[in-house]
């Protein structure tokens, strides 16, 4: 029996990475939530004002035997923009910052890894923060499953339903 594993990234609105990583064999739980800043329990107000120094992230338990902590990091760089510093498209802000937040040196290790593997691969530097996870809060419940739960919204339907189209054309052999 292999041990749980958590992994947590920040790409932008978190809804978008939630709704992708729901998908993947292997990931056995989904929460979005803040990390990285230094309010205690903050909310989404808190954080939509870029003052408490926290990303929106989702924070993944996974089994390894199943999807390697590599392939997540594919998967996220595939979500996201990582050369956008502090945005991504029109989500602008240090709560929408590209992040890698660790658990582990060994994670630490392979974030940084990835970074380099993939840097050719863009014109632009990666801007992809690579931290220590700190305390990490649940986002509000409205936030859990925001793609599922509301499939006809603007947001979702315009800029949510096509990223995950594409994340499972190119993840297939990784979804449920």
């Amino acid at each position: 029996m292999s041990k749980t594993q958590l992994a947590t990234f920040g790409g932008g609105c978190f809804w978008c990475i939630d709704a992708a990583f729901r998908k993947v064999k292997g990931v056995q739980k989904v929460i979005s939530g803040y990390s990285g800043g230094e309010t205690l329990d903050p909310t989404y107000k808190d954080i939509c004002t870029g003052m408490t120094g926290h990303a929106e992230v989702v924070q993944l338990a996974f089994d390894p035997d199943l999807v390697s902590f590599d392939t997540l990091l594919s998967m996220f760089f595939a979500l996201h923009d990582p050369t956008q510093l502090n945005r991504q498209g029109n989500d602008i802000g240090t709560q929408y910052r590209s992040v890698i937040f660790y658990h582990s040196e060994e994670q630490k290790r392979q974030a940084e890894q990835a970074i380099a593997a993939i840097s050719g691969g863009f014109q632009d530097p990666i801007v992809t923060e690579v931290s220590a996870i700190g305390p990490f809060y649940d986002a509000e419940r409205y936030h859990q499953d925001y793609f599922n739960e509301n499939p006809n919204q603007g947001y979702c339907s315009i800029m949510i339903a096509p990223k995950v189209a594409k994340f499972e054309k190119n993840f297939a052999d990784y979804l449920l």
